[in-house]
């Protein structure tokens, strides 16, 4: 289980399916076989050095994120899961994702605050809704609006600063989770309906 509050930013060395990540601080108590999000997905360290770790990725998970888009260099959101002394800072993410939006665009606004514009596939609309709990890329936000698909966060200087969203552009594909909740909901009110 995550939080969607972005621990570090991390640097891709290897891309494909064995993904290695550069970084130092969600080291601190990282172990061979643990899990660790990296924009958002859960995935196992299978390889551990000071100064990162690597981890594989099945089919599905090239299918259904961005990480097959990942190439060396770029910036990736990583956190470690949450243990029962912690604070829920975000919301409850399981580090499965749903699929990918398409970011539409990304607006400075006042005081350093930015607006960010995402299209979801119709598929994951059901389950957004004003003022819920979305994940993006790992981050845990708040929909702001929902339109005809596009979904709306305010993003503020911290988390701007933070993770790789200053580094996104119009077309990137970002990767979603919705609520659990919402789907649990789903499958228990059609189950009641039939």
């Amino acid at each position: 289980m995550f939080t969607g509050i972005v621990e570090e930013l991390g640097r891709v060395e290897q891309s494909g399916s064995r993904l290695s990540i550069a970084c130092t601080r969600v080291l601190d108590d990282l172990t061979i076989g643990a899990s660790i999000a990296v924009n958002g997905v859960c995935l196992t360290a299978v390889d551990i050095r000071p100064d990162g770790f690597s981890a594989d990725l099945a089919p599905e998970t090239l299918d259904r994120s961005n990480l097959g888009d990942l190439k060396s260099g770029d910036g990736v959101n990583l956190e470690r899961p949450i243990t029962l002394a912690a604070r829920l800072s975000g919301h409850i993410m399981q580090g499965h994702v749903d699929g990918t939006a398409i970011l539409e665009s990304l607006r400075e606004l006042e005081d350093r605050n930015w607006e960010l514009l995402v299209k979801v596939p119709d598929a994951l609309d059901r389950y957004l809704v004003f003022k819920g709990s979305i994940a993006i890329d790992g981050i845990s936000l708040t929909i702001a609006d929902i339109e005809d698909r596009v979904v709306r966060v305010a993003i503020i200087p911290h988390t701007y600063e933070a993770t790789n969203i200053s580094t996104r552009k119009p077309g990137d594909r970002l990767n979603i989770e919705c609520d659990i909740l919402a789907k649990h909901v789903e499958k228990l009110l059609s189950r009641i309906a039939t």
